[in-house]
């Protein structure tokens, strides 16, 4: 196990993540702009198209990631695919395509955690680009037209205001298209890596529609691109990766405080801004409650602390945003910020306390006994998260979700929302740990024959069950679960 987490520290940085479907096939779209970075795209989407002939994640099947994912790459391929091959993709595509759109209402309405980020503007744009392409029937009348409808009130309420590099629309820039171009603050978009967003997919957008060309654009996608030719979902984020993992290192008692370790702890402590807090990488200007939160929580830990008042800072009247400007507010944000609380010192009675107590209460699933949250597929990652924050504190809040956790544990011993996965596996694992540590028994089977699973499949791939514009799998952040949970266990 030593070596194990050894390898983990050595391999923390600026964030490992694989590939996306949706991010490769903007990419794609340079052509002759930038033909290397298009080309290793496309025999990347070549390489990558499901069997029913649509891109995305495998498994799980997320409706909102399968529709941006296919309409991306048969775009990108109908533009610059030549081979003979990417032509049969494009009629392999072209059916998955008719299906996938012919079913979106159904299919998006029951995807669990709702739409991925910036769906409702971006599944318009491709839609009406796909439909230009003949590869789609209009969609006036459909799910995809009413969105496109919604997008142009959007667009209206937006008019003589403009995105820069400071607001977090611009992580979907693409969602202007040809016809929203003017909201821009095209001098003031890009980062200081040259990046739109630290975004690989509203970088190439960029690059070929708004500034063609940009060399600052080109050289970031040349540096994010994978070895396997695609691109991630988002590049670089060092802070996300960096303190996750060690927010999942922290709960193994007694680990060894070696200098690789106390490096980390620097780099996150001198991120932080004070009454500010982090973003989730240090390339991006938009700090977030959640990065803030998990970073906080992760220090103090390790016995450093940080001012709350950056915490405090993302307060709303009956919960706490993760975002400014937010849709919907996040659950695993507040169960983090709880956390955050109860390690702080604050009280049960505390107004901020309870605020958010109330706002889980209300947001918890009405028929199960868990929480969905908009940033994970599954529900085991935010309900995981509650339970190691309220364990011997507030036990009646997620008394039930431990035993919802016990009951769907797979015979093989494992846990998985919609296959088993060494992730799901090791957040049920790390709950459970820590609940018979600070409030109640757990069968000992059930801890043995999850570790016993998890080691056997240690290094699986990891599934997508990250939610971003697409799903996407922080390799590493992965990883530092599945390693915690086997400490813990093991």
């Amino acid at each position: 196990m030593t070596n194990l987490i050894t390898q983990l520290l050595e391999e923390l940085g600026p964030g490992h993540m694989a590939s996306t479907a949706y991010d490769t096939a903007w990419a794609a779209r340079l052509g002759e702009i930038e033909p290397e970075i298009s080309n290793h795209s496309l025999c990347w989407l070549a390489e990558n198209q499901l069997p029913d002939g649509s891109w995305g994640a495998p498994a799980p099947l997320y409706y909102h990631d399968r529709v941006l994912s296919t309409l991306a790459a048969m775009i990108a391929l109908t533009y610059h695919g030549r081979r003979e091959h990417d032509k049969a993709q494009i009629e392999k595509g072209r059916l998955a395509l008719e299906q996938i759109v012919g079913n979106a209402t159904t299919g998006l309405q029951a995807d669990p955690n709702g739409a991925t980020v910036g769906f409702e503007m971006i599944a318009p744009v491709l839609a009406e680009e796909a439909e230009r392409l003949g590869l789609i029937k209009n969609q006036r009348d459909r799910i995809l037209g009413r969105l496109s409808q919604m997008r142009a009130k959007k667009l209206a309420y937006l008019q003589g205001k403009t995105i820069n590099r400071c607001v977090t629309m611009a992580f979907s820039a693409e969602m202007a298209g040809s016809d929203g171009q003017h909201m821009l603050d095209i001098e003031n978009l890009q980062e200081s890596n040259g990046s739109v967003g630290t975004s690989p997919s509203a970088t190439a957008y960029f690059a070929a529609y708004i500034r063609p060309g940009d060399p600052p654009a080109l050289n970031y996608l040349r540096k994010v691109i994978n070895p396997d030719g695609g691109m991630p979902n988002v590049a670089p984020f060092d802070v996300f990766e960096t303190a996750w993992a060690l927010w999942n290192l922290s709960l193994i008692p007694g680990l060894n405080y070696t200098e690789k370790l106390k490096s980390h702890l620097e780099f996150l402590s001198n991120t932080w801004e004070p009454k500010r807090g982090v973003a989730f990488s240090t390339a991006y200007s938009v700090k977030d409650s959640d990065d803030t939160v998990v970073t906080y929580n992760a220090l103090l830990r390790f016995g450093i602390e940080k001012d709350l008042a950056s915490v405090l800072a993302y307060e709303e009247e009956d919960h706490f945003r993760c975002f400014d400007l937010e849709a919907n507010p996040s659950i695993s944000t507040n169960i983090h910020i709880l956390d955050a609380f109860l390690h702080a010192g604050f009280g049960r009675n505390n107004a901020s306390v309870q605020k958010v107590l109330g706002f889980l209460h209300r947001s918890r699933d009405r028929q199960f006994p868990f929480w969905a949250d908009k940033w994970h597929a599954s529900p085991y990652y935010a309900t995981a998260h509650a339970i190691i924050a309220c364990a011997g504190v507030e036990n009646e809040l997620v008394a039930e979700s431990v035993e919802w956790i016990l009951k769907t544990q797979n015979r093989s011993g494992a846990w998985g929302a919609y296959l088993p996965t060494a992730e799901e596996t090791a957040y049920a694992l790390q709950a459970l740990w820590v609940w018979d540590q600070k409030a109640g028994r757990v069968p000992r089977s059930a801890l043995l024959n999850g570790a016993r699973w998890l080691k056997e499949n240690l290094d699986l791939p990891y599934p997508p069950l990250w939610i971003g514009k697409c799903l996407y799998s922080p390799t590493l952040v992965v990883r530092s679960a599945v390693i915690s949970a086997l400490a813990l266990t093991g």
